[in-house]
């Protein structure tokens, strides 16, 4: 038995260093896989210059640039962008031409982007109040979708400052109006004026501002937590949990970490479902290949070459046997207690699991070998054991949903 571990061992980690598929054939299979997947739309909604693709960049963590280079045109006025790319995108944004411009008739576009969405995010700037268009529009949505949540994200809140020297309020102190003595009176007004426009429309409404290092303002992303909690209430699908890395390890807040994080949610992602979905494209040669992408890109993202020994390590250190837990899927489909959709859900959950986990200690092996400092076998297993936990958290809801 010891001899036949150790064959699939050495045969997996050659499978991750050297996979069997090329990357045109695992790039058809984690299409194919994608499908299975329900995954949530937001629908940025707005005039032009309202904030829709700031809102965007504070939630994902992605700068200005490489959302706008992310963009892929659906219709001729409207585009989505996949988070955190097209091909492994555990979220999708969909943002529409800003509502208002001239010669832009939006009836096509709202037709079409309302079979797509899941979540309408209204984006109104703070101190506006030509928005006929923006209502008009939420108004027949809002008709033939009567049980989709709308929240509405009131942006640019310093423009309603008294002045250029003053900074955010804080605590934040927009939760419950008509606010505090803090908050000047005429950004007040406007912003409660705003909520008498949108009356029986919106679900949320969530004053913002968000910002550029350049604008001096800080926090850049003024309200970011309300709005994740207004999200969190319309859309319960633990969306935060994916989005934001752990906090409790100061080793693996850096910007490399920070970076591989999307990366390890969504290839997680695609594991679970290349092992949990009974079809041709998910093979168990499709799970080692996605971890092998992940690992690698890991790699690559801390300016390493993922060896022999730093995957033996990893995974030794792990304890999690010969094929990285993905053992432990063939073993639920054995077990007679769990009828076969039981035993897909815990084979897609388990094997998420493990490579988030893997992912995350990774992240931390190369980031103590970039320090040179050497890690213990017993540190690595313990931050396995505590990312094997939370991992089973974070993925669960999405991957409950196949």
């Amino acid at each position: 038995m010891k001899a036949f571990t150790r064959q699939l061992w050495g045969k997996w980690i050659n499978q991750i260093l050297k996979p069997t598929l090329t990357e045109a054939e695992l790039n058809a299979r984690l299409n194919e896989a994608r499908q299975h997947l329900p995954i949530p739309v937001f629908w940025m909604l707005g005039k032009a210059q309202s904030g829709k693709t700031s809102i965007i960049r504070a939630l994902t963590g992605s700068s200005l640039a490489e959302i706008g280079n992310g963009f892929q045109a659906c219709t001729r006025s409207a585009g989505f962008y996949e988070y955190p790319d097209h091909l492994t995108a555990f979220v999708r944004f969909l943002d529409t031409r800003g509502l208002a411009e001239t010669d832009y008739d939006p009836t096509d576009d709202i037709g079409w982007c309302e079979q797509q969405a899941h979540l309408l995010i209204v984006v109104v700037k703070a101190m506006d109040h030509q928005q006929d268009c923006v209502i008009n529009a939420v108004k027949k949505i809002r008709k033939k979708h009567p049980d989709w949540p709308v929240i509405v994200a009131q942006t640019t809140l310093h423009e309603g400052y008294p002045s250029r020297e003053m900074e955010h309020i804080i605590p934040y102190p927009f939760n419950h109006p008509p606010f505090g003595a803090a908050v000047p009176s005429d950004l007040a007004r406007s912003l409660l004026k705003q909520r008498e426009l949108f009356d029986d429309l919106g679900d949320h409404f969530v004053p913002l501002d968000f910002t550029v290092e350049e604008d001096a303002y800080k926090p850049l992303d003024y309200g970011i937590d309300n709005l994740w909690h207004s999200i969190e209430q319309a859309f319960p699908l633990g969306l935060l949990a994916l989005f934001r890395q752990s906090e409790q390890r100061h080793l693996l807040n850096d910007d490399y970490a920070k970076k591989a994080h999307p990366h390890i949610i969504s290839f997680a992602i695609a594991a679970g479902l290349a092992a949990a979905i009974p079809v041709p494209s998910a093979s168990l040669a499709t799970t080692v290949a996605v971890q092998a992408k992940l690992f690698h890109s890991i790699a690559s993202i801390y300016g390493l070459t993922l060896t022999v020994k730093s995957v033996t390590e990893v995974c030794s250190a792990a304890g999690i046997g010969a094929l990285a837990g993905i053992g432990g899927r063939e073993l639920t489909k054995l077990l007679p207690i769990y009828g076969q959709t039981a035993a897909l859900g815990v084979a897609g959950i388990y094997t998420a699991t493990v490579t988030y986990a893997l992912g995350q200690v990774f992240c931390l092996y190369f980031a103590g070998t970039l320090r040179g400092h050497a890690f213990s076998t017993r540190m690595l297993r313990a931050l396995y054991r505590e990312e094997f936990k939370r991992g089973g958290v974070v993925l669960s809801n999405s991957l409950e949903r196949i």
